[in-house]
């Protein structure tokens, strides 16, 4: 049986980064990964960098990962107004100027994708890691992406188990691609956000998934996948924001989970 952490998206929240760690450390996991977004919207980004490269975790770039290790001012992220265009430029900028040489070199180094191939009884269960799609470091994989997009998706990527975050809005849909006459079923699994949730809930957000002997593509219940909440200082990250140039959107964003 393997048991793995799966980790997305903290945004250079070193007490959320913290208190998930603490978390981690009494379920006893096999494995952990991280699904990128190390940094941008806090202080912390050379901390929480620290955080996870003295740990060895084998880590994907997020997209605001790929941007400041290239030192560009495009983060790659989506926003929808004018002013949240405004205090994006704000946040990359700040993220470009505290960012040490080390540690943008650590996120510059860091690969697209990780993935995983299990061989399982007669079966082969492949799990992949992105950060945004296996097309694009930046696509938004929402909930409600349309069945046959999702699936087209994941057979292209050849996964059975296809792991993201970049939304910060945890899920997990099973879908059945029914190939050969038998089912075959996919399980596209949002991880959420440790530093940076949206989806009303201020608590950090992670995964923990289950795959053991008797796991198969065959089996939509063969997978186990647990979403963890857990409690941290979010006071403390959101005064740091007020008190930096940052915009205090983000830190009532952090108080509301939004």
């Amino acid at each position: 049986m393997s048991k793995i952490v799966l980790f997305s998206d903290i945004h250079a929240n070193l007490p959320a980064l913290e208190a998930f760690f603490e978390d981690v450390e009494t379920r006893k996991p096999d494995f952990i990964y991280c699904l990128g977004d190390l940094v941008g919207y806090n202080i912390w980004a050379n901390e929480v960098v620290d955080e996870i490269s003295k740990r060895n975790i084998p880590t994907i770039a997020g997209n605001y990962d790929f941007g400041i290790g290239r030192e560009s001012n495009d983060c790659g992220c989506a926003y929808k107004t004018e002013q949240e265009k405004a205090n994006g430029a704000v946040s990359i900028s700040f993220t470009n100027e505290i960012i040490q040489p080390a540690q943008r070199q650590y996120l510059r180094s860091l690969p697209a994708h990780i993935k995983v191939e299990y061989q399982l009884n007669d079966d082969k269960l492949n799990l992949l890691l992105v950060h945004g799609s296996p097309r694009k470091i930046n696509e938004y994989l929402f909930e409600d992406r349309d069945e046959k997009s999702m699936l087209r998706i994941m057979k292209d990527a050849d996964a059975d188990i296809m792991c993201f975050g970049h939304t910060h809005k945890p899920y997990h849909r099973i879908l059945d691609s029914g190939e050969e006459g038998k089912p075959h079923y996919r399980h596209a699994i949002n991880i959420g956000s440790v530093g940076k949730p949206k989806d009303g809930d201020n608590r950090g957000g992670y995964v923990l998934l289950t795959i053991d002997e008797n796991s198969s593509v065959l089996d939509k219940n063969s997978i186990q996948v647990e979403f963890i909440r857990f409690k941290y200082d979010y006071e403390k990250a959101a005064r740091a924001i007020e008190e930096c140039i940052l915009p205090n959107d983000y830190a009532e964003n952090l108080r509301k989970g939004c």
